[in-house]
């Protein structure tokens, strides 16, 4: 995951390239939009890369058709709106919206606010996968001693 400046700095092609080289599946670009998305699609699939796409709760009907045409892998579901590391509501518009995206026939992992795991838990019952970031960056940096302990959590809770 990463911005599309410092890709576009390093060069479009050389950036795909190189990624393939270290084994790199997918990247995802959080500030690119399926409609400027071709040229970066075009040098993905040359060098065999998924690109991964984001969908909110907020993304319309219309839009998530879009995002998962264009998506190959998977599906990044953003849990929230706001920013990462926030706190993560579980109900039904969230459980009915996942299963929409998923209708679609790709793959949906759920990310941006799981941070424990029940939530992880939770999530891995009605999504295809669950990404922890924010919460592991946090505990490596405040408890780095901690962190095995928590990752282990997270994977025997799902």
């Amino acid at each position: 995951m990463t911005y599309l400046n410092p890709v576009f700095c390093y060069g479009i092609e050389r950036f795909f390239h190189d990624a393939k080289g270290v084994n790199v599946g997918g990247v995802i670009f959080p500030d690119l939009t399926v409609e400027e998305s071709k040229y970066y699609r075009t040098f993905a699939k040359k060098y065999g890369i998924d690109t991964i796409f984001l969908v909110a709760p907020t993304s319309t009907p219309e839009r998530v058709k879009k995002i998962v045409k264009a998506s190959t892998g998977f599906v990044y579901y953003v849990s929230i709106t706001g920013i990462t590391g926030t706190t993560l509501s579980l109900d039904k518009s969230f459980n009915d919206h996942i299963n929409f995206v998923k209708s679609f026939g790709k793959p949906v992992c759920v990310g941006f606010g799981v941070s424990k795991p029940e939530e992880a838990k939770y999530i891995s019952q009605i999504a295809d996968g669950v990404i922890v970031g924010s919460a592991i960056v946090k505990i490596f940096h405040e408890k780095p001693e901690k962190a095995s302990e928590f990752i282990k959590s997270l994977r025997e809770a799902i």
